[in-house]
């Protein structure tokens, strides 16, 4: 028998960190990164709010994991965690880079009543006929077959080949290894548009990094144009890992929109 979403959430890596009766605010990281990513950011809010931060399934230490890796179960592991995180069941405040934006509208979309609102960081639009095919994603896909060379070509696109060869055989195994995850999601993203623009009533802004690529920096357009409640930002100096990169200058973004909710 297969497990439920609930089951499968229940294997999934979190840490809540931060001031326990504060604000309440999830990262969620993007495709073939992990909530390590997000340490930097995480640490800088915690003065101020209750910060949990996951590795989803297939990634870091929610590897090996047996998937599905679809829209539907990243939602459910998301509120899953958040509903045994948060014994105040107080409405969250969700912080998504890239893929993890989608997950973080995904939710807003499914659960208004669980989340207060959303701030994402370069997502892709990938199943708009629009989005370019020639991007690390779309490098990763022509090798879906292949899910562990997927994984690696994803990688040299991302950082570059000198920075991939450096890296220790140890952590490249690992990148690779989660290359099914991303093959899974990046599949899923790409065949079904992962929400509905008129269901996200909440207030959300849409990053883009200044330096980042010229399709992020229009689909980040777009998507505060889509979304009934939404605004657009650029994060000076930064390319897609800016919430890596630019943990200061997150932070503060981050400070400032949940005081602005009023809560």
């Amino acid at each position: 028998m297969s497990a439920s979403p609930a089951d499968q959430s229940a294997a999934i890596w979190t840490v809540t960190t931060g001031v326990s009766d504060a604000s309440h605010v999830v990262l969620v990281h993007g495709s073939l990164d992990r909530s390590a990513g997000l340490l930097k950011l995480s640490r800088r809010l915690d003065h101020r709010f209750c910060v949990t931060r996951f590795d989803r399934r297939g990634y870091g230490r929610s590897r090996p994991h047996a998937g599905p890796f679809n829209m539907e179960h990243q939602v459910e592991d998301l509120v899953q965690i958040v509903l045994r995180t948060d014994a105040a069941r107080r409405r969250v405040v969700i912080v998504g880079h890239s893929y993890g934006g989608n997950v973080a509208l995904a939710t807003a979309d499914r659960y208004p009543n669980l989340v207060a609102g959303v701030i994402t960081f370069e997502s892709p639009l990938s199943w708009m006929p629009w989005w370019p095919g020639g991007g690390a994603g779309g490098s990763a896909m022509a090798w879906r077959d292949d899910p562990e060379e997927a994984a690696e070509r994803f990688m040299r696109r991302l950082i570059g080949d000198d920075r991939w060869d450096r890296l220790p055989p140890s952590s490249r195994a690992d990148r690779r290894a989660e290359g099914p995850a991303m093959i899974g999601e990046l599949t899923d993203l790409r065949q079904h548009a992962p929400w509905a623009a008129e269901r996200i009533t909440v207030p959300v802004l849409a990053l883009h990094g200044e330096h980042g690529k010229e399709h992020h920096r229009v689909g980040t357009e777009m998507l505060a144009e889509m979304l009934p409640n939404a605004s657009f930002a650029t994060v000076p100096d930064a390319h897609h890992f800016g919430p890596n990169t630019h943990p200061d200058d997150l932070a503060s973004i981050v400070i400032e929109f949940v005081d602005g909710l009023g809560r």
